[in-house]
């Protein structure tokens, strides 16, 4: 590990500024830097540089971080690559880490209880495993044949840190001593039969690291080089992993669907690697499940165009439909979600083999809008010259517009919907109730935001601050204190800057960032820090931190007060009768 304090050093020496303007021109506004959003494409900058703060935010699409991590996520580094550049760039030097006897040896802590092991603990160990895998197809002839026959090169295998999982039932137990720990039960590299007899969950198969949006390995994605079942076998759901969150690539290829200005969704990770080895980078896959609204979001943040290429036959078009339901709360106007059906006996990695990029790029200019692939399949077996026919269409397509909430594609939509049913659009909207869903929902989206908890104002103010921690009453954020997410977030920040006492106003941001960077409470920090940066010197933060305090301590008197008067009289003691009245004169 790379010690925090090197971190803060090098981060104190680092302007955010120079790091992000060596790839996005800034613009001078005030006391901060813009730019439009180098990670979503945006015509109005909405992506802020704070050079007092030290990090940046953008306000469309929520990215969110220090120098170090907009060097792995623009850049496409990894947290030891992003560290030796920017070392580099200030005449620093990286820690030479110590390195393992055999590369991948790992020794758990002892006892192996859940709370010993953090995620950064679970990440080291998949890194581990994907290591031992990719040791292991060095050594596979049949795995090399297999890659090969497929047409993947070396070049591509060892890019997409492809790997084999040797046959066997426990192979893993070469690199884990303790192979009975439960930290490899946990991250899904080995399973339990009913009588806890343990065996590796992947054996003789193909591997696909799967990496999370900050580039971590979660999972794995298995391939049989057989024709045995499941030709496709994923890893579990667990603390880092959750499929219908992932997407295969999505890391790797920001960068290219930015450029391309658009992605490609196929189904299949040989799809991926297949497409991007014939200069098709701009290319992710859903890992083996159905494309989910999460999915769809995570898409819409990276591009304003979508493109779901799927097999042409039956399977393939059942699975655009999903794909088109999961779409539609999401979809937001300005956006483009088009769908592309290859010819079929045909898919992604097929058919660039056989006809070029050319070719597979030109396919695209085919691919359907939603509106029109939409109403193609809704009129599918309907007679649209019956009254029956056309009262069916709109009987179908009732629950699907229900879902838009984009309003001018809303509206786009039904004037189709009129057009194909012969019913005028008053009629439709009453009969669809489509202007009072779009209304509610309109309404509901611009509501005014609930006012921020006092933990939360209390994590803006150690953010703008950290000298305020010792001005905390460290009592009051334990007596009666609610389990919260933004609570736990305080804490875990108080315990960050007293553990780091050289963490100042000037680096506490990129500090925490980086030391947060895998923590689950990162989203709500992120949040919390966009908040001060329009905080300036003429703002009292003594007096809102005092405010703060005050509404906390309030707050809890009202928990306290709550709890005992929901006890009868019969069942107070006689201190507790006493802190009812207190309670009672304090709160008026």
């Amino acid at each position: 590990m790379i010690p925090q304090s090197f971190i803060q050093g090098l981060l104190n020496r680092v302007d955010i500024v120079d790091v992000i303007e060596r790839q996005v021109p800034l613009k001078k506004a005030g006391t901060n830097y813009i730019a439009c959003c180098p990670f979503h494409g945006e015509k109005t900058p909405s992506f802020t540089v704070s050079p007092t703060k030290q990090f940046y935010h953008c306000f469309g699409c929520g990215a969110h971080g220090s120098a170090v991590s907009f060097m792995m996520e623009y850049v496409g580094m990894d947290f030891i690559e992003a560290l030796n550049d920017l070392a580099s760039s200030v005449g620093m030097q990286v820690p030479v880490q110590k390195k393992d006897v055999y590369p991948g040896m790992i020794n758990f802590k002892s006892g192996g209880e859940d709370k010993e092991n953090s995620l950064q603990d679970l990440f080291e160990v998949m890194s581990v495993v994907t290591r031992f895998y990719r040791e292991q197809l060095k050594c596979s002839k049949r795995g090399i044949a297999y890659l090969k026959k497929r047409g993947l090169t070396g070049k591509t295998a060892a890019r997409f840190a492809i790997g084999y999982s040797p046959p066997g039932w426990q192979n893993l137990a070469e690199i884990f001593p303790d192979y009975q720990s439960p930290i490899l039960l946990k991250i899904g590299v080995v399973s339990e039969s009913g009588e806890s007899k343990r065996y590796d969950r992947f054996r003789d198969r193909i591997m696909f690291p799967i990496l999370n949006q900050k580039g971590k390995i979660v999972g794995f994605g298995g391939r049989v080089l057989e024709n045995n079942e499941p030709k496709y076998l994923n890893s579990p759901e667990t603390p880092l992993f959750e499929k219908g969150r992932e997407l295969y690539n999505l890391f790797t290829a920001r960068r290219a669907i930015r450029d391309a200005e658009k992605v490609i969704v196929v189904e299949g990770y040989m799809d991926v690697v297949v497409l991007s080895q014939y200069g098709i980078e701009y290319v992710v896959a859903t890992l083996g499940t159905a494309t989910t609204p999460h999915h769809v979001q995570k898409l819409l943040r990276q591009t304003d165009n979508v493109v779901f290429c799927f097999d042409g036959d039956d399977a393939g078009r059942k699975a655009a439909w999903r794909a088109l339901e999961n779409s539609l709360a999401q979809f937001v106007d300005g956006k483009n979600l088009c769908f592309l059906f290859l010819p079929e006996g045909e898919d992604p990695d097929s058919y660039v083999r056989k006809f070029g990029k050319d070719a597979f790029e030109g396919l695209i200019n085919q691919a359907l809008p939603l509106s029109i692939f939409l109403f193609q399949r809704l009129s599918e077996g309907i007679n649209l010259q019956t009254s029956e026919g056309r009262a069916r269409l709109v009987q179908d397509a009732k629950p699907l517009l229900a879902k838009v909430i984009a309003p001018i594609l809303s509206l786009m939509l039904l004037k189709r919907l009129t057009e194909l049913s012969g019913v005028n659009q008053d009629e439709l909207e009453s009969l669809l109730q489509i202007r009072r869903v779009s209304l509610s929902l309109s309404r509901r989206k611009i509501s005014r935001p609930d006012p921020i908890s006092p933990y939360r104002w209390l994590t803006q103010v150690l953010l703008h601050n950290p000298g305020h921690v010792s001005k905390l009453d460290r009592e009051l954020l334990s007596e009666h204190g609610e389990n919260t997410e933004e609570m736990s977030a305080l804490i875990a920040l108080i315990e960050f800057i007293d553990t780091h006492p050289h963490v100042t106003e000037s680096n506490v941001i990129p500090s925490a960032m980086t030391y947060f960077y895998n923590s689950p409470h990162r989203e709500l920090l992120e949040k919390a820090e966009s908040a001060t940066l329009s905080w300036d010197n003429t703002m009292d933060l003594e007096a809102e931190f005092d405010g703060a305090l005050v509404r906390l301590r309030e707050m809890q008197r009202k928990k306290r007060m709550t709890e005992l008067q929901n006890k009868s009289l019969s069942e107070l003691t006689s201190d507790e009768k006493q802190e009812l009245q207190r309670l009672a004169v304090l709160l008026g």
